[in-house]
């Protein structure tokens, strides 16, 4: 190969040819110690991906993210609209999570938990392999005239392929509007719930396109968590990285011969068997160096590991290692960088910890009616009226609460209307009151007040504060 051929990698992708048109992968089946395990880990996580949205802790599902409704649950944890901050927190977790993991692991996120890469490796192509066999197999069927077989083969992928994206769509549901909706929807007439049957299926057409025809790239084109890597990656940080000193030696590749000290006579460990190409579910050449397009699925540390073994040579040509480690034979370190993001994550998981121990079951909320101002009554006490709103975020009901004015306890709160509060569970009660606090006991034209909320038994659940305006107190 000359050198303009290689590289080539460095102005196009392996999906796309040369005219510009889709260019189909067709990765070699993987096998090896690393594909187990990620075979182990991708079991558990297909299960917790597939039954989370269906547990309930407390009532409460595993996990939601209801858009909508703006209802979200984490761990059962519920979150609302007044926890926004909450959830802002918990997300820079993730965000800061990760990229401290980019940073130390490079992509492996991407090949051992992304959802993307678990349906696609650990199911979809498994179902290419089961029907078509191997990548020479479904080279060749990809190839040859629409007969019979072909025919057969390809209508029974397909139909597994959209049978698995159905199931798929209706989990993404169950997290997005909830597991109960969603059995509700299965389980009514279409006619009730017709916007929910389309969604279904229109969920289950994207996932459908997704696997069966844009596939690995997702990963190349459209996911920009891989375009983080050029941000993000140092010579110090761990990738799946092929070892060119050693794989190249002083003359370079060359073919195994049997019997042959390739060291004596100069020539690099890498038999240029090519067989890293073409198990690598992106199409890459690892030997290039760290790409874009790499998604760190170990792959091709196994395939090589295999040809090593074959060859009666050292493993780990292929191996999880950094830049620095490879070329200078230095171990990895923790970087001050690393030490940066490390502290950034501690913080914000103290912060998250110590604002999730003070938040109450119960939010109470007073506003001033906008547009009133201050009532003097006859007996010198001074009224302001107010609306307000309790949210209850647990899935027990309240009944009979009181409120009561905690910071002025000679004033009295009024109520408009019913004073009994029933507080249904995960739900929202708004109501209007009066407070009359005695002018002997103002000191200011704005006050801050503080009024705690009460159950039937007498014990405070939760209080909260607002401001109470007055004429001055020299009138």
């Amino acid at each position: 190969m000359d050198a303009d051929n290689k590289q080539v990698f460095r102005d196009s992708i392996a999906t796309i040819d040369q005219e510009g048109k889709r260019s189909w992968i067709y990765p070699k089946k993987p096998k090896g110690r690393f594909y187990r395990y990620r075979t182990w880990v991708s079991v558990v996580l297909l299960i917790f991906l597939l039954s989370a949205p269906f547990i309930k802790v407390d009532g409460n599902q595993l996990f939601l993210i209801n858009v909508i409704e703006r209802k979200f649950h984490v761990f059962g944890f519920p979150f609302w609209p007044q926890d926004f901050y909450l959830l802002v927190i918990s997300m820079l977790i993730g965000v800061v999570f990760i990229t401290l993991f980019t940073v130390i692991y490079g992509r492996v996120f991407c090949g051992w938990i992304c959802p993307q890469t678990i349906f696609l490796e650990m199911v979809f192509r498994k179902i290419d392999y089961w029907i078509e066999g191997d990548r020479g197999s479904q080279k060749r069927l990809a190839k040859q005239d629409w007969n019979a077989e072909k025919i057969r083969k390809r209508l029974v992928k397909h139909i597994l392929y959209l049978l698995i994206s159905f199931v798929i769509s209706n989990v993404f549901l169950a997290y997005v509007i909830g597991s109960d909706s969603l059995l509700r929807i299965v389980q009514e007439p279409i006619s009730k719930n017709f916007g929910g049957f389309v969604s279904i299926w229109i969920f289950t057409g994207v996932f459908y396109f997704v696997f069966s025809w844009f596939r690995e790239q997702v990963c190349i084109i459209a996911c920009p968590y891989g375009r983080l890597q050029g941000v993000l990656l140092d010579q110090k940080s761990i990738v799946v990285a092929y070892d060119y000193l050693r794989g190249e030696g002083e003359k370079g590749r060359a073919k195994f011969r049997k019997n042959e000290d390739r060291a004596e006579k100069g020539k690099g460990a890498c038999i240029d068997c090519d067989q890293c190409v073409e198990v690598c579910p992106t199409g890459i050449d690892i030997r290039n160096g760290t790409q874009l397009e790499c998604v760190n699925c170990t792959a091709c540390m196994d395939a090589c590991d295999f040809m090593m073994e074959k060859t009666k040579q050292p493993k780990g040509l292929i191996r999880y290692a950094s830049e620095e480690n490879i070329a200078q034979n230095k171990p990895s370190k923790f970087t001050l960088r690393m030490k940066a993001y490390t502290a950034i994550l501690s913080v914000l998981v103290i912060v998250l910890f110590g604002l999730l121990t003070v938040r109450s079951a119960v939010q109470a909320n007073f506003f001033r009616v906008p547009g009133e101002l201050y009532q003097v009554k006859e007996n010198h006490n001074i009224s302001n009226i107010y609306t307000y709103k309790l949210v209850n975020k647990t899935n027990k009901e309240a009944d009979s609460l009181y409120f009561k004015l905690l910071s002025h306890p000679g004033g009295v709160i009024q109520w408009v209307g019913t004073s009994h509060i029933h507080l249904a569970s995960q739900a929202i009660f708004e109501g209007t009151v009066f407070i009359e606090i005695p002018t002997k006991d103002l000191e200011d034209s704005k006050e801050t007040i503080e009024i705690g909320v009460f159950s039937k038994e007498g014990t405070q659940i939760t209080n909260t504060k607002t401001n109470f305006l007055s004429p001055n107190n020299n009138w």
